[in-house]
């Protein structure tokens, strides 16, 4: 038996707001950071789950991982994960915690984190990555790992496991995909950021073209005529008819008629879809502003989201309105892997595909996990999955991408263990002489204007 006798939370930030990376129309300039949660035991293993955000408050998530990873101490790892479902319930069933969720906001970027380093653990102990895991179990006992408090009105366990067994005689040829890499097909948005100037976006487009990428994702709605300019660059390196996609993505800045309006002027330029094209708590406004853009004298435009989407709920009522085309579940926002299982089988339902949220240090370790299980166990169908190059040097093993397709993660986890020495360079306010934190390039930052 494994035990957990201990944790750890460390805060890890990244200056990306100096290049701006990660720059879009609502985060001007974020430091890519990490809600670190280390799980200890009695063994030679240790969990590593964390939770993506962009600076300012990733202390405030640290502590709230401090409240949430007591819950497990003291327990054996067996009987967290004997009755997965069950134990997930009594993890978000603290009802003073409750209080300030429930199962949304802080306390639920803090549970992502646990519940992703318990799988890591999890995997570990069983010498399998995570996505093998899944992959490995029974359609019963994938449902068992599921809450299905609150969704029942639109799925319910038995129709969980009638759609997993639906596409479980064919699985072992996916899985065979999934060993060749050639389960999860990958876009860029590398070259996409709203803060890049033009030059680096020439540049960065055609180097995505000759590294194979087919799907290119650009960030939109800080100024139209600058979106048109950026968008007719983005075409004219990836055409019109060279099999080449491209999306936009404009980070909530928008109104529901102002989205309308916007992306009727960015038709020209045929996107398959708007990401977040407004509040993301906006269900009727999304499928609203799905049904203005679904005849286009350019062709319909698809509507996307899910990143800043807080729990199962909310999808759930997304996929009743018919308000998505493409749904990006994060990794870590809705809770970790469990409930990431309920969204997945959400969305097979509903017959929409899963893109998940891939755009932040550590996502793309974590989602490779996830959009192999979709593909593997759950809708059978091959997706997409988002792409950035960026801060992958500082994982024990990184994501990647071979051919156009994400290479399938093969080492036993979650694939977020992040290198001690990357930890410590970044650790903020971080140790003297140690941290980047504390040297003389950073007070740029921290002594700089508050950039909002």
């Amino acid at each position: 038996m494994v035990k957990i006798t201990s944790f750890v939370t460390r805060d890890v930030r990244f200056p990306t707001s100096l290049d701006k990376t990660g720059s879009d129309a609502m985060n001007a300039a974020g430091d890519y950071s990490s809600a670190y949660c280390i799980i200890k035991t009695d063994s030679q293993h240790e969990g590593h789950g964390m939770t993506f955000t962009i600076g300012r408050g990733n202390e405030i998530v640290c502590s709230a991982i401090g409240l949430v990873a007591s819950l497990v101490v003291g327990k054996d790892l067996d009987e967290i994960t004997a009755d997965w479902g069950k134990t997930w319930r009594y993890l978000v069933s603290d009802s003073q915690l409750r209080w300030i969720g429930p199962e949304k906001g802080v306390i639920h970027l803090a549970l992502g984190a646990v519940v992703n380093g318990l799988w890591d653990l999890w995997a570990k102990v069983l010498n399998k990555p995570v996505w093998r895991i899944v992959a490995d179990m029974t359609p019963e006992e994938v449902v068992r790992c599921i809450d299905f408090r609150y969704i029942t009105d639109a799925l319910t366990p038995e129709e969980a496991i009638a759609l997993l067994k639906e596409v479980e005689p064919t699985k072992q040829d996916r899985i065979k995909d999934a060993e060749q890499n050639k389960a999860v097909p990958a876009y860029t948005t590398s070259a996409g950021w709203l803060g890049y100037s033009e030059e680096k976006l020439k540049a960065l487009l055609a180097q995505s073209v000759k590294d194979g990428f087919k799907h290119f994702k650009l960030k939109v709605g800080g100024s139209l005529e600058d979106d048109k300019r950026r968008l007719a660059i983005a075409r004219e390196a990836i055409g019109y008819d060279k099999g080449n996609v491209l999306m936009v993505d404009a980070n909530q800045v928008w109104s529901v008629p102002e989205a309308i309006t916007y992306m009727n002027e960015l038709a020209q330029f045929k996107p398959w879809f708007i990401e977040e094209p407004t509040s993301p708590d906006d269900v009727l406004g999304h499928a609203a502003i799905r049904k203005a853009l679904s005849n286009t004298p350019y062709g319909p435009i698809g509507v996307a989201t899910g990143e800043m989407c807080q729990n199962r709920v909310m999808f759930k009522q997304f996929l009743q309105a018919g308000a998505l085309t493409v749904l990006q579940a994060d990794a870590c926002r809705v809770g970790g892997v469990n409930e990431c299982l309920a969204i997945l089988l959400l969305a097979r339902k509903f017959g929409v595909p899963i893109v998940p949220h891939s755009g932040g240090v550590g996502l793309p370790e974590y989602t490779q996990h996830l959009s192999t299980i979709d593909y593997v166990v759950v809708s059978g169908k091959k997706s997409l999955l988002e792409y950035v190059d960026h801060l992958h040097e500082h994982f024990e093993h990184p994501a990647g991408v071979k051919d156009g397709y994400i290479v399938t993660p093969t080492e036993p986890g979650y694939s977020v263990q992040m290198k001690p020495d990357s930890m410590d360079q970044y650790s903020f306010p971080g140790e003297a002489g140690k941290s980047w934190w504390t040297s003389e390039e950073a007070k740029v930052i921290l002594d700089g204007p508050r950039v909002v």
